[in-house]
């Protein structure tokens, strides 16, 4: 597994909580201080609240938080628990009267594998704020990438489980960091091109490249899909530069998936700055698309298997025997 988490760049927290049945989660990214951000959405399908104050010219120019959930449309409430939350610790836009958290959010499609009982709401929202810390290294089945598949040209009887993964670089003094949420259509490649998830022949043991599969036919049903991630760095950036290191850094994901950026997939990156590093744009964008490729990677490599649905540890192990 690649090193790194996105807490390596400083000045950002990060929490996470699950449902009670553990299918499904929330994600929550802090920055008491506030923190520029930028975003891109490449997905045809997407799951977002509060991007639009996120393009270039528009007046807020820093976020108090990110939130990503599962539950698809219905997981964007986990940002209402985010906001009151910060609320509470008197952190927001400063309004005179009051001060308003920003909290933008993006969400996945994981209701397949979700009971409806159990969805991701606002009191888990604010639970992984509560829990959210300086330090974070979690991966795999863990807050929004509790539900997260790869590989379902073939519907969810061939899918794969994929999770959350975060990954990060250092270069001199510049810190590039990523966190990620795979839950693609397509498949999952690793930095030496060799296929590591996505669809999963369960009785031959083999994994199938959906590109081939498409060359075939169509897929008779493609389920909602969706990956989010962000790219924090302590390099200091606008918002509007940052805008284009979140769409520098979907080259990661295009890397990563195949195919990806699909009517199906809402394909979501966020890019934020929490330092004064002087940094170079083309560098950081360049670099982002690489630090993001090793958290796809390392979402895939941490992930457990959730319902019958097996993950590269298992069949790994399976393999090795």
């Amino acid at each position: 597994m690649h090193t790194g988490s996105i807490t390596d760049i400083g000045n950002i927290l990060v929490g996470h909580a699950e449902n009670d049945i553990k299918t499904s989660g929330t994600t929550t990214l802090l920055f008491p201080e506030g923190a520029a951000c930028g975003v891109d959405v490449r997905g045809s399908a997407p799951g977002t609240r509060e991007t639009d104050l996120l393009r270039s010219g528009n007046l807020v120019q820093k976020v108090h938080g990110i939130s990503f959930s599962g539950g698809s449309a219905f997981g964007l409430d986990c940002a209402t628990g985010v906001m009151k939350y910060l609320r509470e610790q008197s952190i927001g836009f400063d309004m005179g009267m009051c001060k308003i958290p920003i909290v933008t959010a993006a969400v996945i499609f994981d209701l397949a594998v979700l009971d409806f009982d159990h969805l991701p709401d606002a009191r888990l929202g604010y639970e992984s704020a509560a829990a959210a810390k300086t330090i974070d290294t979690s991966q795999g089945n863990i807050g929004a990438g509790t539900g997260a598949t790869v590989g379902k040209y073939l519907g969810f009887d061939s899918a794969m489980k994929a999770g959350l993964g975060q990954a990060s670089m250092k270069i001199g003094d510049l810190w590039i960091g990523a966190i990620v949420v795979t839950n693609s259509f397509g498949d999952i490649y690793d930095e030496k091109n060799n296929q590591i998830a996505g669809v999963y022949d369960r009785s031959s043991m083999k994994l199938i490249p959906t590109l081939k599969l498409l060359e075939k036919s169509p897929p008779s049903s493609a389920p909602s899909n969706t990956t989010i991630g962000v790219i924090g760095t302590n390099g200091s950036f606008s918002k509007t530069e940052l805008n284009k290191i979140a769409q520098m850094a979907h080259d990661g994901y295009a890397r990563s998936i195949r195919p990806v950026h699909t009517m199906n997939d809402g394909d979501t990156i966020f890019a934020v700055s929490t330092g004064t590093v002087k940094a170079d744009l083309n560098q950081t964008g360049s670099l982002a698309s690489i630090v993001m490729m090793r958290a796809i990677e390392n979402s895939i490599y941490a992930a457990e298997p959730l319902m019958g649905i097996p993950a590269w540890k298992g069949i790994n192990e399976k393999n090795e025997k």
